[in-house]
């Protein structure tokens, strides 16, 4: 039965707050906390393409709970990238190291987007395998399934690999309307097909990450970016668990953001949480947003940051602490352990 149905994980201080509610503690985990920063995650990674772990299992479920077990974080974050359901739908992606996923070949024609196939749910198994084995040892945590969005999977499809200004994309989207269109069309579809499968396999709440979506503006974002993200949501809308929402540099988006149907915002370091409750509203629960290179800083410094962080949380219905992006690589694992353990003094709540 699903964590939410049979009791696990529908009071967990995270879904609480997901649901606007406002928990003893204040939730927290972090975007990448299962990764480069864990010395036990690159001992496990050793002779292991980043994909390849992606796709088995049984690494991908113990990846996932490292950071759990180590920091005592509310949630797990199902150990994935956003370009996997490319890969399982066929694309020649690989993630190369130091540079990020790069493509065979670029798709930038109606003819280059007419060989895109469907996802097929049996391309699936190894994502659904690693959910259920990582919600069977999390027990009453919940599990966050992740995917990308479909303007961010775009950007990287159109530019063939990473790209500081996502030109190509934001090119296409206006030469060629139909075929930007039906490569989002896609997009959407596998995105939610690769949410949908990890809620049905145990995860207690999504979020879709659009990462690169801050290039936009709100013009453009409203008119050619957001019917889709609302098509890839609809995937998982009747299966009742929460949805967050986050993208980097995304401050002038976050009311047409939240506005294609999700309950969640999450928010970089870029906008204070205070700011941003102001701009949604105080009735919309907010994620975020430690910046990430005060992780580095002195701890009197960070401390003092992060209690700044969850006072300003205080302005929107509920607040889950989290990162303005993700932990860098080079971030002494036991910094993160001490905010969680900041978060969840009763100081931290009640100050």
């Amino acid at each position: 039965m699903h964590p939410l149905i049979d009791g696990r994980t529908a009071d967990s201080p995270l879904i609480r707050a997901y649901r606007g509610d406002r928990p003893s503690t204040t939730p927290v985990w972090f975007m990448r906390q299962a990764g480069r920063s864990l010395p036990e995650y690159r001992a496990l990674r050793v002779g292991t393409k980043m994909l390849d772990a992606c796709l088995d299992p049984e690494l991908s479920s113990e990846i996932t709970l490292q950071p759990v077990r180590r920091h005592g974080v509310d949630a797990g974050i199902f150990f994935s990238d956003i370009v996997v359901p490319l890969r399982l739908a066929g694309v020649d992606v690989d993630i190369v190291p130091g540079r990020g996923p790069v493509l065979g070949a670029p798709l930038r024609t109606a003819a280059d987007v007419a060989t895109l196939r469907p996802l097929e749910p049996d391309a699936l198994a190894p994502i659904t395998e690693g959910v259920a084995r990582t919600v069977a040892e999390l027990g009453n945590t919940p599990l966050i399934g992740f995917a990308g969005a479909p303007f961010t999977l775009a950007a990287y499809l159109v530019e063939g690999g990473p790209s500081k200004d996502h030109l190509r994309a934001r090119t296409l989207m206006h030469a060629d309307p139909a075929t930007w269109d039906a490569l989002l069309s896609w997009a959407a579809d596998v995105t939610g097909a690769f949410l949908r499968a990890q809620v049905l396999a145990g995860a207690s709440a999504v979020q879709l990450f659009d990462s690169w979506v801050g290039s936009l503006s709100v013009a453009d974002y409203e008119s050619r970016v957001a019917p889709f993200s609302r098509q890839a949501i609809a995937h998982v809308s009747d299966l009742g668990v929460p949805v967050v929402h986050f993208g980097v540099g995304t401050g002038e988006l976050l009311r047409s953001m939240h506005a294609i149907g999700v309950d969640v915002m999450g928010v970089d370091d870029r906008l204070p949480l205070d700011t941003a409750s102001a701009r949604l509203g105080s009735a919309v629960p907010l994620q975020g947003n430690i910046n990430p290179a005060l992780l580095a800083a002195p701890w009197p410094v960070l401390e003092a940051h992060v209690l700044d962080v969850i006072e300003r949380g205080r302005a929107a219905s509920a607040h889950v602490l989290n990162l303005g992006h993700g932990v860098p690589p080079e971030t002494d694992p036991d910094v993160l352990t001490r905010i969680v353990r900041l978060a969840h003094a009763p100081a931290a709540v009640h100050a």
